[in-house]
């Protein structure tokens, strides 16, 4: 399988917003997932900043193992503490290219930008590379199956307990007890809603979103399917959340290009 790299102009940038401490290299020697590979000395790595649609889970591991395996890579990162499988998350790029793989992953379209980022530069970077991807509609993108219509509770549903981007016009946003809900629908127990905790909300609100002028707002909402009555997503990082069509996001300010879901409002 050969790699052509698409390089967009939010590149360069990028890379060196998210340009973190070198932590390490090493040959890899085997690609083990679409965001995990071991380095021939054993070590685990997991990819970070980077979350998969997990529709495309076969077709991103392989061209992970493309783009790296049997190369030289370095590891970067703010912190190398292993998870609780032991795996080093790390930004990779290949030595002697000054390719970045997130970033190639997330230019092709077979990635999402992850919300756990806690650097504001690089969440925006990535968010700006799956941007620019969606807009070209690359990979992933090519239809609708990757961005969920907020109206299409089943198609949510569908996805219980996986990583999802869902997006739609809020119909009401309010707090109630230590609860922050922003609805997308009128029957709040069977209707798509995001859920934010009050110890939440100033970290949210601090990065730049009114939270009480969210009605009628278009948002898109990043983050994994949980069940609640009808579909939720909980807000525990202030990346997960973006006005659409407005020149700030949660995670700073950031052009977005407005997509819209061929499905929508069918």
């Amino acid at each position: 399988m050969s790699v052509a790299l698409i390089i967009c102009t939010c590149v360069q940038p990028a890379l060196a917003a998210c340009a973190f401490a070198l932590q390490g290299d090493g040959r890899v020697s085997r690609v083990l997932d679409a965001k995990t590979f071991r380095l021939e000395d054993g070590r685990e790595v997991r990819l970070a900043g980077i979350e998969l649609a997990a529709d495309s889970a076969d077709r991103g591991k392989a061209m992970l193992a493309a783009l790296i395996e049997s190369r030289d890579v370095s590891l970067h990162g703010s912190d190398d503490t292993p998870d609780r499988y032991g795996r080093q998350p790390a930004f990779v790029a290949l030595k002697g290219s000054g390719t970045q793989v997130q970033f190639e992953m997330l230019s092709r379209g077979e990635a999402l930008a992850s919300p756990t980022v806690s650097d504001p530069a690089c969440s925006r970077a990535l968010l700006a590379a799956e941007a620019a991807a969606r807009a070209a509609r690359r990979g992933i993108w090519t239809g609708s199956a990757a961005l969920k219509n907020a109206e299409s509770t089943d198609d949510i549903l569908a996805r219980l307990g996986r990583f999802t981007i869902v997006e739609g016009t809020v119909s009401s946003a309010r707090l109630a007890g230590a609860t922050f809900y922003v609805n997308f629908g009128r029957r709040w127990t069977r209707d798509f809603a995001v859920t934010i905790s009050r110890r939440m909300m100033p970290s949210v609100e601090a990065a730049g979103i009114d939270l009480k002028s969210l009605k009628d707002k278009r948002v898109r909402v990043r983050g994994w399917i949980e069940k609640r009555g009808g579909p939720r997503i909980e807000i525990t990082h202030p990346g997960q959340l973006e006005l659409i069509g407005a020149a700030r996001t949660i995670s700073g300010d950031l052009a977005v290009k407005k997509f819209v879901p061929e499905d929508e409002g069918k």
